[in-house]
């Protein structure tokens, strides 16, 4: 992080969320809400440096600390951030992570040394990290969660996109499920193009070979982490279990049918007002995020539930670019 002897006199702010794709854009909101509130501070960033691509489209944040998790302390010297933003939980790992840096600020939910808010169980997360700000005094709004435009140009502009990835098993929906509803689109005449990461490339190579989508179309494991970003906001829909497909749906308001599993999408749902369909059978749920079978809420959605949802979809508007 530079400091006040490269030339960078500034007041650091340092906000801790070191973890995945959809818990960067969940803390959107906060992390604008941080901004405005503090325009004169450095705004560092201390996430999972293969997010960088994305933490550009967020506008204001000065500089990404790449941490990997909580593992290692924070590569700050004491005393050199004012404030200390605990955007990460409430647990005394990712406290204790903070409080080692001797801020002269700390914002965070209520526990032993920290003042704010108790810690709610049952909000969604863009809410949660919204009003966690706004309890320290930091106006911020959950529905502001769009991101800047890609820099770079969509591969498939226009296209339906079908995300067939998921971290863990218990958010993969059957590739033979998968393959049906591709199949049924392009029998509409619509294009379709898969997307996932690199460990998802067997099993779109599975759906896209049961649906008989040219292997042009199977761009899972084949975009950079900006481009998957231009893929989603251009794309006519997208159809997604729970991840950071989802959430970049949300933020570039693209019309979505998302499938939830073990997660709540009462807790981590995309915005009711947007032109987003969820399936899923609550009654069902099991909710083991880490387990390695598909959730029952999630094996509740067949591939008819999926197409009826996507035909009552809006048609897609122009992507909205958040105020700077």
């Amino acid at each position: 992080m530079r400091t006040g002897s490269e030339g960078e006199d500034r007041p650091v702010l340092l906000a801790l969320r070191a973890l995945k794709l959809g818990d960067l854009l969940v803390a959107v909101p906060a992390l604008r809400g941080l901004r405005r509130a503090f325009p004169d501070h450095r705004l560092v960033l201390a996430t999972s440096g293969w997010l960088a691509p994305i933490v550009r489209l967020v506008g204001g944040i000065d500089e990404l600390m790449a941490v990997h998790g909580l593992d290692d302390p924070l590569p700050v010297p004491p005393g050199l951030v004012d404030v200390a933003v605990n955007l990460h939980g409430n647990g005394p790992e990712s406290r204790g992570r903070l409080e080692a840096l001797v801020p002269r600020r700390r914002m965070g939910h209520l526990a032993p040394g920290w003042e704010g808010p108790p810690w709610l169980d049952d909000i969604h997360e863009r809410e949660r990290w919204a009003r966690l700000v706004r309890w320290h005094g930091v106006p911020a709004d959950a529905s502001d969660l769009q991101l800047l435009p890609p820099g770079l140009p969509s591969p498939a502009e226009g296209a339906v996109v079908v995300h067939v990835g998921a971290f863990y098993g218990a958010r993969h929906w059957p590739e033979e499920r998968f393959a049906r509803v591709v199949a049924a689109l392009r029998a509409q005449g619509r294009r379709v193009v898969l997307s996932g990461g690199a460990e998802d490339r067997a099993r779109a190579e599975l759906v896209a070979a049961a649906a008989g989508l040219p292997a042009e179309e199977n761009l899972a494991g084949q975009l950079p982490l900006e481009g998957f970003a231009a893929l989603i906001a251009a794309a006519a829909a997208v159809i997604s279990v729970d991840t950071g497909a989802a959430h970049l749906a949300s933020a570039y308001r693209r019309p979505s049918v998302v499938l939830f599993g073990p997660a709540a999408p009462e807790h981590w749902g995309p915005p009711s007002e947007g032109p987003h369909i969820v399936l899923t059978d609550a009654a069902r749920r099991r909710g083991e995020v880490f387990a390695a079978e598909p959730d029952p809420a999630l094996l509740a959605v067949q591939p008819e539930d999926v197409l009826e949802a996507f035909a009552t979809l809006p048609p897609p508007g122009p992507a909205s670019v958040p105020a700077p």
